[in-house]
């Protein structure tokens, strides 16, 4: 199991373009590109970071998603229209860097009541998965405590309706919608395709291995599963000062994963 480190990590201090070099710094196996604007959706771009990349791999990609994802489900056809031509400028760019998933969030819950039909919402996200398929990439839905899959019960019930796609564990994102990461790792199952990673400590999110959070046992239940993707770090730039904490993080992961294979 590889450990990579997500883009959005070094959002505000380092520019996309400029990411790359810092990740082989911190000993990042392979990444996700998080890209923040429009003008990094388009192909040019892409091909940028195609040059900058060098043998890194990225994993999956990742949008600014609150850009265009929401009206991806809007029940005009004319906004449908407009945004699914964003969406697959993303695919596209995952395409060019050679991404398998893209890390999905969906909808926002703009309000705490607000109400979205997983029968409804899993239709349209097969029809954005075979979207998603035409450019060789799985498009996978992210628990994220503040959108469409914000429990466990919500994906229980979408994902018979979308079995072309995946599921993306945030563990960070579990924490905040009050629900224990297990509960959320058991409704994805088969479908699990990415891991994003943080820790907790104090009723705070901090480095991964800064913290609280039972790596041992997650990596052990992902060997079980069979789980065939890397863990993600994925942290807020102000949790840590200096890249050498980015660095010493990935070195905890693949410490825990060595142990754990060595022992089996």
């Amino acid at each position: 199991m590889k450990v990579g480190i997500s883009t959005a990590t070094y959002f505000l201090k380092e520019l996309t373009e400029n990411c790359f070099s810092v990740i082989r710094l911190c000993e990042g196996e392979c990444c996700e590109v998080f890209l923040t604007t429009f003008s990094e959706y388009e192909e040019d771009f892409a091909m940028l970071l195609k040059e900058r990349l060098g043998d890194l791999e990225v994993y999956s990609v990742h949008s600014l998603n609150t850009n265009f994802e929401p009206q991806l489900f809007n029940p005009a056809a004319r906004t449908r229209a407009d945004a699914e031509k964003i969406f697959r400028k993303v695919c596209r760019a995952g395409q060019i860097l050679g991404a398998k998933v893209y890390t999905f969030h969906g909808q926002p819950r703009l309000k705490k009541d607000a109400y979205f039909d997983p029968v409804k919402v899993g239709k349209r996200m097969f029809e954005l998965g075979e979207i998603a398929k035409e450019y060789g990439i799985t498009l996978s839905l992210e628990n994220v405590h503040w959108a469409v899959f914000n429990s466990p019960e919500f994906f229980a019930e979408c994902k018979k309706y979308c079995p072309n796609c995946g599921a993306v564990l945030d563990v960070k994102q579990a924490w905040q919608s009050g629900y224990d990461w297990r509960e959320y790792l058991n409704v994805m199952g088969d479908m699990l395709t990415n891991v994003h990673l943080s820790d907790v400590k104090d009723g705070k999110i901090c480095m991964v291995g800064d913290g609280e959070f039972p790596f041992e046992e997650l990596i052990a239940r992902l060997n079980a599963m069979n789980y065939q993707g890397p863990v993600l770090i994925e942290q807020y730039a102000n949790n840590y000062d200096d890249y050498s904490q980015v660095r010493e993080s990935v070195k905890y992961l693949k410490n825990i994963i060595g142990g754990i294979n060595n022992a089996n």
